[in-house]
């Protein structure tokens, strides 16, 4: 190293802060290329007794010099805060993961109990999460606390190996009797889509400890926005939520406005930039009226909201009293609408709470039309998919079950076909629904249906039973009318079922489990495709008083043992798994 280099390496590192057991070389612009080049950082490290925090953020750390700086850190056992965020300037990709890969095993080496971990600002993509992988499934973030990845570009597979990471060291922190309790997790401007978010969303779901959540500028769409929203309601400890600049449309508006309505520690929300729309902006509003006696500050502002639903959230907030921040500018709601909006808030003595309006459009009258118009376009390709899926499981049950049900088939699409026309359609029997179980064909058979489906039901044969409490749960969905449809059917058939006292509960238990395949027959049972939807209604049934107490222990054991069948709904096995645990 030339002697400049020496002095000027000299003059950075006099101006390193020591204190509190924090060693920092935040902003130095220091260039560690070579082990030489790391040698005074080294050695700052090696002499600092206690040493509880470690600041490279805004340096150039190489592969090398990374080796040799771990190497430093094998001996740290105190080392509970890493602020490694802003530390592969100019660095190429490839050499950011064996870099921290390095830094991570002296960490599991060293035996360090971490308690936050940032690697913001750091452009390492997939491939960067891979080499801290090791690190986060270690004993070394068992106590982690705060995991703070903004802007690191991880994309979509990035989120799930980080999901996976998460979920791992849960389990093996929980089988050492702590489980890893995560309070802030921080994630902006990494391209996780909804695939991300929902693989995060699972890891959500089964760490439980959450109190603020930052994933701005992410992508997610309403179905990424629903997985987060269906995990918060397991996180009630959450204050903060922060995903500005996403798109909720009305269904993700709605689905998060529900979870809302189940947490009581809420201070921040920011749906700003999240084009939550009216119909979205009202469900939000009912949620803060029914609770959120905390909430400090609420950013709905960009969100193609329209005047009367902005009037809706203010009055919503009369008697929030922590209130100090609320964001409704970029909506519609016009001269006259931010007249009355800022009325109503004064009246509650709020005034001062309203952030400018400046940005405001005009109110357009069209505006609720063309919002409606937007989210049928936005969902018609799901939609059709979902139609398509419909078709081919029918073909593939009137292949199943033979000719003699070609004429119902016929009959059940002659009535989907008329759903496109203005005549309204015609009630469904419960044999249709049962043959080709649809949310739609469910609803239909109106307010009576779960009286209708318990009547028709045979519940002396078992197998029976099982079937049709399969088709029922087949058509859930966390929709409030079809969520409740689902209930209150399975209600009355189980109810009748288990009140019979010739009904046997332990063949019936088998028999499911033997559908669901997680238990193997000698005879050639179909297993349904998807274990969602009969997990969330188990997990609804085995919380009512019909439900045998003595079948918990077995279902239990079952839903605890690993098996593939789970792993495309590992929400909804959690879910219930939560709840055996609690009975």
């Amino acid at each position: 190293m030339a002697s400049e280099d020496i002095t000027k390496l000299a003059e950075s590192l006099a101006k390193t802060k020591v204190g509190d057991g924090q060693l920092s070389f935040k902003g130095q612009s220091l260039k560690l290329n070579t082990a030489e080049d790391a040698e005074e950082v080294i050695k700052q490290i090696e002499e600092f007794d206690g040493l509880e925090t470690l600041c490279l953020e805004g340096n150039t750390v190489g592969v090398e010099a990374a080796k040799v700086i771990a190497k430093a850190l094998e001996k740290k056992s105190e080392l509970k805060r890493c602020h490694w965020s802003d530390m592969f300037t100019g660095r190429l990709r490839s050499e950011i993961p064996p870099a921290l890969i390095s830094l991570g095993e002296a960490l599991i080496t060293a035996g360090a109990q971490l308690v936050e971990l940032d690697l913001s600002d750091n452009a390492f993509g997939p491939d960067g999460v891979r080499g801290f992988e090791a690190l986060l499934k270690s004993s070394a973030c068992y106590t982690l606390q705060e995991l703070k990845l903004n802007n690191c570009g991880m994309g979509i597979g990035g989120g799930k190996i980080l999901a996976a990471a998460l979920k791992e060291c849960h389990r093996k922190s929980s089988a050492q009797g702590k489980p890893l309790a995560l309070k802030v997790f921080v994630a902006g401007r990494n391209r996780l889509e909804n695939d991300g978010a929902t693989a995060l969303a699972e890891a959500f779901g089964i760490i439980g400890t959450l109190e603020e959540v930052h994933m701005p500028q992410n992508g997610i769409n309403h179905p990424g926005i629903t997985a987060l929203a269906q995990a918060f309601a397991i996180n009630p400890l959450l204050k903060v939520i922060n995903l500005n600049d996403n798109t909720f449309t009305e269904k993700g508006a709605v689905a998060m406005a529900g979870t809302l309505k189940s947490l009581r520690q809420v201070e921040v929300i920011n749906f700003g930039d999240c084009l939550v729309r009216s119909k979205g902006a009202v469900a939000i509003a009912d949620a803060v009226k029914e609770g959120l006696h905390k909430l400090k500050e609420l950013n709905l502002a960009f969100g193609e909201i329209q005047r009367d639903a902005a009037l809706t959230v203010a009055e919503a907030l009369e008697d929030k009293t922590a209130l100090e921040k609320l964001d409704l500018n970029g909506n519609t709601l016009g001269s006259e609408g931010c007249d009355q909006l800022r009325e109503i808030l004064e009246s509650f003595n709020m005034g001062a709470v309203l952030g400018p309006l400046s940005d405001d459009e005009e109110e357009d009258n069209e505006g609720e039309e063309n919002e409606e118009e937007g989210e049928e376009n936005e969902d018609e390709e799901e939609e059709d998919e979902e139609e398509e899926e419909e078709e081919e499981e029918q073909q593939q049950q009137l292949n199943e079950r033979g000719p003699g049900e070609e004429e119902l088939l016929t009959r059940t699409n002659i009535i989907d076909s008329q759903s496109s026309t203005p005549v309204p359609s015609p009630p469904v029997d419960v044999a249709t629904f049962l043959a080709f179980p649809s949310p739609e064909k469910l609803l239909r058979l109106g307010p009576r249906c779960s009286v209708l489906i318990a009547q028709e039901t045979d519940t002396s044969d078992v197998e029976k039973v099982v079937t049709t409490l399969l088709r029922i749960s087949s058509v859930f969905k966390d929709e409030a009318p079809v969520k409740t449809a689902v209930h209150e059917t399975t209600d009355a058939l189980m109810r009748k079922a288990f009140g019979s006292a010739t009904f046997n509960s332990d063949a019936f238990l088998t028999s499911l489990l033997i559908h669901m395949g997680l238990l193997k027959s000698e005879d050639k049972i179909k297993t349904v495709p998807s274990l969602y939807g009969i997990l969330m209604t188990l997990n609804h049934m085995v919380q009512q008083d019909y439900f045998p107490k003595a079948l918990v222990p077995v279902l239990s054991a079952f839903v605890t043992k690993p098996n593939r069948a789970f792993e495309s709904c590992s929400f909804a096995r959690h879910m219930l798994l939560q709840t055996l645990h609690q009975l």
